[in-house]
């Protein structure tokens, strides 16, 4: 199964969110740069990071996968929801349900179909969120059409994509990387709510430097909508 992917435009992201029933006051917004003079630009709260960047070839991407995997210190709470990717180009949507799901002490999602699945996968395992992800009808339906409103004209679904987006979040006072690729989240040490921003950026610089030719990242953030 393939989705059309959802292009990394702070302005389709937003829309798809608030047709999901995340209130209005918080926005996907761009990260114009690492440094600390243009993260202190975007306004807070920050409740997630994104990051889509260049996949490697397949082989590279196996090792490097599971180097990171045995790297991490695999001390994941129960309450991070974190779900597996069973759809090809559905990265962009997991990584934004990513960031929703392990903030919602604070963002009040409204009656809807997010809400409602999120509350009746809560419980279930990271595969079992995957499998029925494929099966949330209003959820594709809402992704397809934010698909169909990027500026760039949306490749075929089953056309490979060669990007993948990936959320940072805060949880239990460390910052974890949640990638529907991997079978769990990556803990890249300690944060708070406040320093979240600058922690991520921290770890999407070495995504960086892992190629130093490459210039196709792209950052974005889930925070309050400067009024």
């Amino acid at each position: 199964m393939a989705w059309v992917p959802l292009e990394s435009n702070p302005e389709v992201m937003t829309k798809f969110l608030h047709k999901l029933g995340v209130p209005k006051k918080w926005s996907i917004l761009d990260v114009y740069g690492l440094e600390s003079d243009l993260l202190a630009i975007v306004p807070r709260p920050v409740l997630a990071v994104i990051l889509l960047y260049p996949v490697p070839s397949k082989t590279e991407k196996i090792e490097e996968e599971k180097e990171e995997i045995k790297d991490s210190k695999n001390d994941a709470p129960d309450s991070i929801y974190h779900m597996k990717q069973c759809i090809s180009n559905a990265c962009g949507t997991i990584a934004l349900l990513h960031s929703v799901a392990n903030n919602l002490d604070v963002i009040q999602l409204e009656n809807g179909f997010l809400k409602k699945f999120l509350d009746e996968t809560k419980g279930l395992s990271y595969a079992e969120r995957g499998e029925r992800l494929e099966n949330a009808q209003d959820i594709i339906d809402t992704h397809m059409e934010s698909a169909q409103e990027g500026q760039t004209e949306a490749p075929a679904e089953d056309m490979e994509v060669y990007h993948h987006f990936i959320a940072f979040v805060h949880k239990d006072s460390s910052l974890y990387e949640l990638d529907g690729r991997k079978s769990a989240p990556i803990n890249h040490g300690s944060t708070t709510p406040e320093t979240l921003l600058d922690d991520a950026a921290r770890v999407c610089k070495e995504y960086m430097e892992r190629d130093p030719n490459e210039v196709r990242f792209t950052v974005v953030a889930l925070a309050a909508t400067s009024e």
